[in-house]
Parts: C-alpha cells; structure tokens; sequence
C-alpha cells in the first residue's frame, strides 16, 4: 500500500511563513513526480507545484519567487516552503504522487497516482 500524509498547514499573518511536509508510507522503490496542488474555499483544486525525480520543478504563476518544492528521495518525502504568505494562499493543501514503485509483497507494483488527506493553511491579513 502507498499512502501520503501531510503536516505542517496552520493559521498564520499575512507575510509569514510555513512549511508544508508529505511522507510516502510504503516499500516504496521509486517515485516519479511529486507535487501539491491547493483547493482555495469555493474554488477547483489547482496546482501549486511539482517536482520530478530528477529535479525538475514547475510553479503555478501567483507563487513564484515565494514557495520553493523540495523533496528527499531517500526519505520519499517532499516539502513545500512557503514565504511572505498572503491571504489569497488560503487554502486545502494536498500533496500528490506520480508514478510509485512498491514492493508489493516480492512483487513489483505501481501506484499511478496517490493523494493525501489535505491540510488546511489559512492567511489572515
């Protein structure tokens, strides 16, 4: 089984800061792309970020220059530092995966995709 977990959402002021955590539990083998997408109140889910094995990040355009995706390979964990916060940023916050090798009991299985529970940041101004 693959599952992710969240942590690190709160209540902060508008210029703050926050870092947001996902861990992938599981035997896992490999990931291939990472990334967290928010649902704002009364708005379609979109993505804030991702990031590939390799490295390769891709930003949504309202966060650029302020949140920075990371992730630890060896830990199948990716993170999602978030700077000078504004109220526009409220939001759920779900961490996702792409592309998951496991050990599926000695044999080798691939989740295509898997999401987290959310975790709720809100900016106050």
């Amino acid at each position: 089984q693959v599952q992710l977990a969240e942590s690190g959402g709160g209540l902060v002021q508008a210029g703050q800061s926050l870092r947001l955590s996902c861990t992938v539990s599981g035997r896992i083998l490999s990931i291939n792309k990472m990334a967290w997408y928010r649902q704002p109140p009364g708005k379609e889910r979109e993505l804030v970020a991702s990031i590939t094995s390799g490295g390769d990040t891709n930003y949504l355009d309202s966060v650029k220059g302020r949140f920075t995706i990371s992730r630890d390979n060896a830990k199948n964990a990716v993170f999602l530092q978030m700077n000078s916060l504004v109220p526009e940023d409220t939001a759920v916050y779900y961490c996702y995966l792409a592309g998951a090798r496991y050990d599926a009991g000695g044999l080798v299985a691939t989740a295509r995709t898997r999401w987290g529970q959310g975790t709720q940041v809100s900016v106050s101004s």
